[in-house]
């Protein structure tokens, strides 16, 4: 009896994600729509970030999970080498069409910021914004990170905040489909303190700075369109939810809007908090 009690006090385990297939569903959803079309707003965080870092003209730049390449032709502006990798090759040919039209050398790859294809030191900077921070093992990306950034580099980062507008949209979201047991969520990455876990080694000083992007639409409805019709993930959950659950969803991301916008008129004008984060090796 002893042993049975021992048994049934035990605490339960723990859920052990599977990774792999919430990479998979993930990969799946940023397929989906075409994240380029909001992507491409967002091209001023990927100039400042660059200014940020200080970048130096000839410097070897990698971009991971660089969507349609803001930061990676932020970087091309510069005169850096540039690599944009992202595992959506659709959204790695929406950055090679926006450098020729610019006539800006880009080189581009497809890759996992889980896994990334390149020898250790590889890069003098690599960089991510609103991108890295939705892999679902966010050690093992981290730790890729550092691998392929030199001794002395330095690696740039800019990552949605949990009480930022674009925070709390996933939060939202969350709320009426659930999200995988035992993953954090993204937005930790906008935190400085899990910044500090995850880059606690191999690292001389974290820098980081709380900024605000600001997203401007026609009106709230125009802005949840965009969203529901090329924003991969907001796509994905309408579409597995059933019309009643979609009003609902709907009716919540509109309250939400409402509560962060700051235009005084029926345009849309709401400022997302992010982190702004400079590490250097």
């Amino acid at each position: 009896m002893a042993d049975a009690a021992v048994t049934i006090n035990q605490e339960p385990q723990a859920v052990q994600p599977d990774l792999a297939a919430i990479e998979t569903r993930q990969q799946g959803a940023w397929s989906s729509g075409d994240y380029a079309v909001v992507g491409t707003t967002l091209q001023i965080v990927g100039e400042e970030l660059c200014e940020a870092l200080d970048l130096r003209a000839g410097q070897r730049v990698l971009d991971v999970a660089a969507g349609n390449g803001n930061v990676s032709l932020a970087a091309a502006r510069r005169w850096c080498d540039v690599v944009a990798t992202d595992y959506v090759p659709a959204l790695l040919v929406r950055a090679r069409e926006r450098a020729e039209a610019e006539r800006l050398p880009l080189t581009i790859q497809t890759a996992d910021a889980e896994a990334l294809p390149f020898e250790n030191g590889s890069f003098d900077v690599v960089v991510s914004t609103f991108g890295v921070m939705f892999t679902p093992d966010q050690e093992r990306a981290a730790s890729e990170l550092l691998r392929v950034c030199r001794r002395g580099g330095k690696i740039g980062l800019a990552n949605w905040t949990p009480d930022g507008y674009i925070g709390q949209m996933f939060k939202t979201i969350g709320r009426h489909m659930p999200p995988p047991a035992g993953i954090r969520p993204p937005s930790s990455w906008g935190q400085r303190e899990h910044l500090d876990h995850l880059f606690s080694h191999g690292v001389t000083s974290i820098q980081a700075r709380r900024k605000h992007f600001v997203f401007r639409y026609r009106s709230p409805e125009h802005c949840l369109e965009v969203f529901k019709t090329f924003y991969g993930p907001v796509l994905k959950t309408f579409a597995a939810l059933q019309p009643e659950a979609q009003a609902a969803l709907r009716k919540d991301l509109l309250w939400l809007i409402s509560e962060f916008n700051r235009s005084g008129d029926d345009t849309m004008v709401v400022p997302s908090e992010y982190l702004e984060v400079v590490i250097t090796r």
